[in-house]
């Protein structure tokens, strides 16, 4: 029988030969110390193959759901915290060092919305003897406010966008989009993990809509979509508002966004000779089509400023009326929808001679055929 020729420190009894070979003997700065060998019956008696906290607590923001994780906020757009239990649990456990092969499993046991019992049971090999561990944590949900919603509920904003729109209050359907289009970009840049992405506050306002969004880059980044979606274009002035704990100032910007003079689906009169346009867009330049011949038009901007025109109405104003007759290439015979009168009016290219009805818009100017509504959509894709 081979002797090692070491003795336990702790019950005297002798060490086989080469358990001071054992990883766990390793002592201050990594050197072994086989001085201090225990035998296997003493090594497993204080041996603890888990080391767990008495309790982990997880913090999450009653407002928006965000978890606090490390030393910030992250959105995790969950309800049910478990699964974050679970992880915050497994990283808080520390398991022995000489521990090898080791599984382990877990089951939650949730007592009530705040508060989850974690049992985990973990098995491992220790100097070649399988053991197994069983473990109960206490996890309790902290619900905070983060310093995202905190800012929201505090009023923060850095910058302001301003709808208006060029010699006419926006629509209804106009504050509409312009909020579902800044709505739309914070929610792809809050996608990305920005938590400094939001909008402290919209409010229709007499003449339009006004935003305070979160960060100036946000607040221009909305001006140029709003602008490039609705048409139109923007302004920028800063006001300085205080300075920062290394005496830099800051500002606040506000972007004001001014729609087109006229809107898609608007029929107007440019006055030059030509007859009445139907607005088909007004991104970039103004672009139409003529309702005398059906020709298309398009207008420059000009410094930013608008042709002028003569509003006429708009094309879900048109009112369905019996075509009478085709006098030549030129000129076709429509009865008025209010006096029943027949009325000779110019022929437009994109008129269906076969038609026995067609949409007309009657003005000061007279009547004039517009496109077909459908078509005319169809048109424009």
């Amino acid at each position: 029988m081979s002797r090692s020729g070491e003795f336990c420190p702790r019950c005297g009894d002798e060490i086989p030969e080469g358990t001071d070979e054992r990883p766990e003997l390793a002592g201050a700065g990594g050197q072994r110390n086989s001085e201090h060998v225990l035998c296997d019956a003493c090594y497993f008696e204080e041996f603890d193959l888990v080391d767990a906290p008495d309790t982990i607590q997880v913090r999450v923001c009653s407002r928006c759901g965000a978890v606090h994780k490390g030393n910030r906020w992250v959105d995790i757009g969950a309800e049910d915290y478990t699964d974050i239990a679970v992880e915050q649990v497994s990283e808080a456990l520390g398991i022995h060092v000489d521990a090898q092969s080791v599984a382990w499993q877990v089951a939650p046991e949730q007592l009530d919305k705040n508060n989850i019992r974690m049992h985990a049971e973990f098995s491992g090999v220790i100097r070649g003897t399988p053991v197994t561990e069983e473990v109960t944590v206490p996890v309790r949900i902290s619900r905070q406010t983060c310093k995202r919603c905190g800012k929201i509920a505090g009023g923060s904003f850095a910058s302001i966008v301003q709808v208006r729109a060029d010699g006419r209050v926006p629509t209804d359907d106009e504050r509409e989009r312009a909020e579902e289009i800044a709505q739309e970009y914070v929610a792809a840049r809050e996608e990305t993990g920005d938590r400094n992405a939001f909008i402290t506050e919209t409010k229709s306002v007499d003449d339009g809509l006004d935003m305070k969004i979160s960060t100036n880059q946000m607040g221009l980044g909305i001006a140029k979509r709003i602008t490039a979606q609705l048409g139109g274009s923007y302004s920028d002035s800063r006001r300085l508002i205080s300075e920062d704990e290394d005496g830099q100032e800051l500002y606040r910007m506000t972007y004001a966004v001014r729609l087109p003079r006229y809107r898609q689906g608007e029929v107007i009169d440019p006055e030059d000779g030509d007859g009445p346009v139907l607005v088909r867009s007004v991104q970039g330049n103004l672009k139409g089509v003529r309702l005398a011949t059906g020709e298309d038009y398009e207008a420059s901007f000009e410094d930013g400023e608008t042709p002028d025109a003569r509003r006429l109405g708009f094309q879900e104003d048109a009112q369905t009326t019996t075509l009478v007759a085709v006098e030549d290439d030129r000129a076709v015979q429509v009865l008025d929808p209010e006096t029943f009168e027949s009325k000779t009016v110019p022929r437009p290219d994109y008129l269906d001679t076969d038609a026995d009805e067609v949409p007309v818009l009657k003005s000061h100017t007279g009547l004039h055929i517009l496109p077909d509504e459908e078509a005319d959509t169809d048109t424009d894709e």
